[in-house]
């Protein structure tokens, strides 16, 4: 039998793909850069292929490499997973967990998750990244990630899924304003230009304005916000109105505002939250007791 590649050298390739150049990769592996180059090319002698392509001034990765830097991240991250699932000794809600969550559920969710956790689950180490759900996607691809908690519906690239629950949106606008509109609210009654939403990256801007059928473009302002925060100050100033997950309001979002929440238009004008994780997993029976836990903080549960 023929020796099999290290889990280092792999992993030397890998920072190399992320890095994109050689001195900063070897740093991140913590190793010479002369090491880090001759881990590389010992790799490429044990698989048999070229998996860069160099010069003096720069390098790229070949096809093959590509497909193999491909096949080194599964291989990394199933380690690291069965690393994990061994020192835990199989045990659920233990260990170091690398939770995912997009910036219009984190600050209104993760608090109480986190104090939840920590009371009933010590053992269970939650480390916690937010960010947009883009780039959660491409971190749990690359194992950088365990777990993500994100809105849908959205393509989740393959992965599984836990539907946790249902969270409505509102309509918010100052009370001035909302004084002259019946609900369930017609958009035809708002002026022009007068909602305001979230940028592009943040995936409730989509949900919100599917969901509650948002169709006339022209009520829509074109000042982009980057947080619930910024619409809400935008709203209360008097100057529109703007869609708010329940989640938020319950948390207090509106607290200290002359803003007040109303029914908008859409049949079932909410969002849904899920747990999103790898198909290939050895976790699966923590991943479904956090669902179960999540689930229990949302404002309406349909995890079965």
């Amino acid at each position: 039998m023929s020796k099999l590649p290290s889990l280092k050298n792999l992993s030397y390739l890998l920072a190399l793909h992320q890095h994109q150049n050689f001195n900063r990769a070897a740093q991140a592996c913590h190793v010479s850069q002369s090491t880090l180059s001759s881990g590389i090319q010992n790799l490429e002698e044990q698989l048999g292929c070229q998996l860069i392509e160099r010069d003096h001034k720069s390098f790229l990765f070949t096809g093959m490499g590509e497909e193999i830097v491909d096949q080194a991240r599964k291989i990394i991250t199933e380690t690291e997973e069965l690393l994990h699932f061994a020192q835990s000794q199989g045990k659920t809600m233990e260990g170091p967990l690398r939770l995912g969550c997009i910036p219009t559920i984190a600050p209104f969710l993760l608090g109480d998750l986190s104090k939840f956790v920590h009371k009933h689950y010590p053992a269970l180490h939650l480390n916690i990244r937010e960010d947009t759900t883009h780039n959660l996607l491409q971190l749990l691809r690359n194992g950088e990630l365990d777990v993500l908690i994100l809105a849908l519906p959205m393509d989740i690239q393959g992965n599984q899924s836990y539907m946790l629950g249902r969270d409505p949106f509102k309509l918010v606008m100052h009370k001035s304003l909302a004084a002259k509109i019946k609900e369930p609210v017609a958009y035809n009654q708002l002026p022009d230009e007068s909602i305001f939403l979230l940028e592009k990256e943040h995936c409730l801007t989509g949900h919100a304005v599917a969901a509650c059928e948002l169709a006339d473009s022209s009520k829509i302002n074109p000042f982009t916000a980057t947080s619930l925060h910024s619409l809400v100050q935008m709203a209360d100033a008097g100057f529109g109105a703007t869609f708010i997950p329940q989640m938020a309001i319950d948390r207090g979002i509106l607290t200290g505002t002359d803003l007040v929440a109303l029914q908008p238009s859409g049949q079932q004008a909410s969002r849904d939250i899920g747990l999103i994780y790898r198909s290939t997993t050895n976790r699966r029976q923590t991943f479904r007791k956090l669902a179960e836990v999540i689930a229990d903080l949302l404002p309406e549960r349909t995890l079965q």
